[in-house]
């Protein structure tokens, strides 16, 4: 029942952090390394986006317990730790 709550605590901000990026930027600002790296005028906005998205995903694969099993995957070939 906890990882429901944190899955979907997760979900929730990430969404409402995609949801109202622009306000976001309005009350902190750019980042002067995100509208470099990204190379457009608005790179603050896709940095907000991604982090967004990937917060989404994240909180789906707690809310359905797969998120043991990505990170598993994920760094295997780092670890060298075969997936079972």
């Amino acid at each position: 029942m906890q990882r429901i709550f944190v899955g979907l605590l997760i979900t929730i901000v990430s969404f409402l952090l995609l949801r109202y990026n622009e306000w976001l930027i309005l009350q902190i600002g750019i980042w002067s390394w995100a509208e470099k790296w990204f190379g457009t005028e608005g790179g603050t906005r896709l940095a907000y986006r991604l982090i967004a998205v990937f917060g989404v995903i994240i909180g789906l694969l707690v809310i359905t317990g797969l998120h043991d099993q990505f990170i598993r995957w994920l760094l295997s070939p780092l670890l060298g730790v075969p997936l079972t």
